[in-house]
Order: structure tokens, then sequence, then C-alpha cells
């Protein structure tokens, strides 16, 4: 429990500004942890403020652009589709992918399972109950490839939102105005932290900047033109403002040499804001970061033709058949391919000594098989619109991606393979790219296609892939040959690298209390989300399930909100 003297009963006393300047809680940060948080503190009858630096178009921060999937186990949706899951089975592939090796990975551990004890039994419960609701076709993420205690899901549990991640917002949004209604809630937008308040090392409240009005639509840059300051004091302090993946120059600083040399491009999945200062406020308050070398980034980057933030990309979400190839045109070792291992597939070509990697497909391939994260990427999840979803499973790729393929920068299209080869080498004119491999590669692998059976593991994981009936319905395309005419036309996608997660950050024990470098609670600084390595300074350990990012806001900004309210 907090040691922070109760605040004084009555009226709120109030800043210059006229905001309030005590409460029971102060959340710092209004992405869905923050949110979340808020709604259980709410929910508890305490008094909160909830901070946010960005204007009020951004409410929700990163989780409004996902694409609204959530790593489920054991659920109705899957065994609709026989897929036989189990809390045992789930653990061995989270304990598998995490790879925990390090004296600091104790709590992040007991986060990791108390989050698969959560997401196998109240989790979806708690989220139908607030309304939430789940596409019935459950998707196949980080499929693994190796061995059965090796990294990778067993069997599909990325479950998608009904709605993408407006939908998953929506009700904890609402509780949220139901606090401003009532009195219990004070939002103040453009109020950016810089000093987290201490005496005698209890956090009792916040320092920070006002800054000027903005009408910069949702990820947009905000001004940063300071027009005054202000104080506030609270029984507790929750911190759950994200990572670093819209700060170019502190994922350089902190990337793990076992991933290679730090990109020199990168391509930014998350706004500007999402820049990492309130971690070393943090820290400068008494928390302890840890796993910062812990970082997830996507190696299928694309430039956003439309972009919003700066260096906008969007992650091609791919299925099985592709040809990945490398710079040099060669092809990526089993089990690399498409959608197997972001994080293997990521080393890999940055071990090459260069920074962006290709895919070869068909028409037929795209249509079947790419998805784009983002919930604007995908308006009949988003919007739920039946009709537009019908168009999933006829012919034509869905609307968003057909727009990338006429629009994107990084997108070839050609009739032949001749001219595929030469508008590869035009998008990477001074990269040693050898069409003549590139050519035998496709060539290759196409003849492995002449037999049922086949020694390539690629057209192996395709053929077993659409066992499941939820990839053979909507994700996974029938083997074919790349240079079949019919499946035609031909076309290579140049992929980057793409910023997005924080593994790592704000070190807290089971009840989200953030704790000092002696292993011991900060008294009133607690933390959640990403903030936290959404739980324990790293639940993921060094690489993700998916489905896990948008849970782990959930289950970490629930946890912060109730033990806060429990102790003030």
């Amino acid at each position: 429990m907090s040691t922070v003297p109760p605040h004084a009963t009555g009226p709120r006393a109030t800043s210059p500004h006229g905001d309030p300047s005590e409460a029971d809680a102060i959340v710092v940060g209004a992405g869905l942890a923050g949110l979340v948080a808020t709604a259980e503190l709410v929910t508890a009858g305490k008094r909160v403020i909830l901070l946010d630096q960005e204007p009020p178009a951004s409410l929700g921060g990163q989780a409004w652009w996902s694409f609204g999937g959530l790593f489920l186990i054991d659920s109705p949706e899957q065994c609709r589709l026989g897929v036989h899951d189990s809390a045992g089975l789930a653990r061995q592939d989270w304990f598998g992918t995490a790879g925990f090796d390090r004296d600091e990975d104790l709590w992040p551990s007991r986060w990791a399972e108390a989050y698969l004890d959560f997401a196998a039994g109240e989790k979806r419960a708690w989220l139908r109950a607030l309304g939430i609701r789940f596409f019935p076709v459950v998707g196949w993420a980080e499929r693994g490839g190796t061995t059965a205690l090796g990294p990778g899901n067993s069997v599909p549990r990325f479950h998608i939102v009904w709605g993408t991640g407006p939908a998953i917002l929506a009700p904890f949004i609402e509780r949220v105005r139901e606090g401003v209604r009532s009195g219990l809630v004070t939002a103040l937008h453009r109020r950016r932290v810089d000093e987290l308040l201490t005496r005698d090392g209890v956090v009792i409240g916040v320092r920070g900047s006002i800054l000027a009005p903005s009408d910069a639509p949702r990820g947009a840059p905000s001004s940063r033109e300071v027009v005054g300051d202000f104080e506030l004091r609270a029984s507790a302090v929750i911190v759950t403002s994200g990572g670093i993946g819209g700060n170019p120059a502190q994922v350089r600083a902190q990337w793990p040499a076992r991933l290679g040399t730090a990109p020199r491009e990168l391509l930014s999945g998350v706004p500007a804001h999402v820049d990492g200062r309130m971690l070393g406020i943090s820290e400068r308050a008494g928390a302890r970061l840890i796993n910062g070398d812990r970082m997830w980034h996507y190696p299928e980057g694309i430039a956003n033709w439309d972009p919003v933030w700066a260096a906008h990309g969007i992650r091609i979400l791919p299925g099985p058949s592709s040809l990945w190839l490398d710079a040099t045109g060669t092809r990526l070792p089993a089990p690399l391919f498409p959608g197997f291992d972001t994080l293997g597939s990521l080393e890999h070509i940055l071990r090459t000594g260069h920074e962006h990697s290709w895919f070869v497909l068909t028409q037929k391939i795209i249509e079947k098989e790419f998805a784009l994260s983002g919930s604007e990427q995908n308006p009949d999840l988003t919007g739920k619109n039946l009709a537009l979803l019908a168009k999933r499973v006829s012919k034509g790729a869905p609307g968003p991606v057909e727009a990338f393929k006429k629009h994107g920068a990084d997108f070839v299209v050609a009739d032949t393979l001749p001219d595929l080869l030469a508008g590869m080498h035009r998008l990477s004119p001074d990269a040693p790219l050898d069409l003549a491999q590139v050519e035998r590669e496709i060539r290759a692998r196409d003849r492995e296609l002449d037999n049922a059976f086949t020694k390539d593991a690629q057209i192996t994981a395709i053929r077993q892939a659409r066992h499941y009936r939820g990839d053979r319905l909507i994700r996974v395309a029938s083997p074919h040959r790349l240079l079949d005419p019919h499946a035609g036309p031909l076309i290579a996608v140049k992929l980057h690298i793409l910023t997005r997660k924080s593994l790592g950050g704000i070190e807290t024990d089971l009840s989200a209390r953030a704790l000092g470098p002696d292993d011991t609670p900060v008294p009133g600084l607690y933390a959640a989300g990403e903030a936290s390595g959404f739980g324990g300074g790293g639940m993921h350990g060094y690489r993700a399930l998916e489905g896990t990012f948008l849970g782990g806001c959930l289950f970490s900004g629930r946890i912060a909100g109730r033990a806060a309210a429990a102790a003030v």
C-alpha cells in the first residue's frame, strides 16, 4: 500500500489553469492501457486525472490503428474450426518463444504465467461482457516451423476483434467518459509530463508542460510549443505512456547486437509521439528499467503511399506462399517463410549486410494471402461491413491491398519474368541483386510442384496450412507455380524494416507496482502497457506470439487500475 497521506476531503483543489490539482490517481497516457486503468479506477469510485500530451483526436493511442488481434487459448472460435488448444500447449509455445534466460526475467516470467492464465480463463468472457465480439476465423500468426519446444504458435490463436482496434477501445472510452460526466475523471490533453514528483522516495504527483492547442488529426505530428506549466498531486501515478517505436534514434541506440547492425533506414509503424520519454523520467524517480534491448520490429514493412506521420510504414500480414528473397536474390532458408518467425527473419536479413528483402508472388497469392496491418487498412472488419467482407472470399484482392499495388512505391507488377526482374532492378539499382539467381530460385521452386511430394519445406508448409479450415477459406492460396500465366500477373514487393514494439520497460511486480534497483516497490508508482514491457518489464521475453500486445495492455492496465484503487 502507498505511504502517501490521503488527499483532503471536500472540493478538489485547483491549479491556476482551473484544473484539479489533486486526485486519488494520475494516469499518464491515454492509450489502451491508460484507458483500461482509468476505467478500473472509476469503477472503484476513485478520482482520476488522465493526462496525454496529444490532442483529443489521438485518444486511444496506438490501439486505434491496430488490426485488433487478441491471443486467446482454447476458445469457442478455435473449437468451431477444429483447433484443439490447451493451457499446457500455450505455455509450451510462450516459453519456447520467450526464451527467458536472465536474472531480470523473474518478474517477466511471472507475468507471462499470469497472462496465460488470463488468456485461457476470464479474458474472453470479460471482453464479451463489455460488448466486444470476434471474427469467426482465427488467424495463425508466428507459425514457428522448428521443433515443438522452439518459437511460434503450434495452433491458430490470433482472434480478430469485429471492429478491429477502435472496437477494443470503445467500451473503455465510454467508461472514461462516464467518469467525466460523473465528476470522477478529469481528462487533460496537451499535458506533457516532464517530472515525477517525489517526497522521501514516495511518488506524490507529476510536473510538466502545457502544450499549445493542436488540431492535428489522429497520429499526425502535433505542436511542441509550450504555453504553460502544471503540477498535479495524487496518491498513485500510473505510467502508461508506451514504448520507443516512434523514436528511431532511441531504437538504434538500444538495438541488440544479436540482431545485427542497427538499420540506417527504418520505417515507423507508430506515430512520432511514441518516443519513450516517460521511461527515463520514471527511472529518475526510482523505477528500474530492464530488457531495453528486447524489441519487436517487422521485416515486412512497406512505405505507406498515403502517410499520416513521418516514414509511415505498413506491415504486410503475409500468408505462407510468397517466395522470400534477400537483397541479393537468394531465398531465405527454412523455416524463415512469410509469417513464421519475425525476429529470425529480421536477424537473417540484417546479417546479409543489407536492410531490405523481397517477396515474389502472383496475383492469385496476393488476393488470398495479403492483409495489411491497421484498422484503416481493413475497412470491412473495422466498419463491420458484411458486403465488403464478402469480397475477401471472391476474386480480387481487398481494396486497400490493390491500392498499395497500384500506388505503392515498393510494388512491381509484370506479366513476364524478364519484366519483373527489370522492375526489381529499377527499385534497387545500387543493390547487388543477382537477376539470374532470382530466376533460378523461382524456376527451382516451381519444379517442386510437379509432384504431390517435395523436398521444399515451404511447399510442405503451404499444403499443411491448408488442412486448417480457416487458412483454406480465406488465408492460403492453393499451391501453384509462380510462372503459371493463369495465376498472374507476377508481383515483387520490396520489404523494409518497420519499427513497432518495445518488449522491455519498467520492471513491475504482479500488482503493477514499479520496482526499484533494490527490487522493492517505489511507493505510489505503477506502470502498465508497453511502458512496462506489457507487464513485469518484459513478459514476452525475446519474442512475441502476436495478439499479445493489445492483450498485454488490457491485462496490465486492468491490474494497475485495480491495484492502485485498492491502495489509495
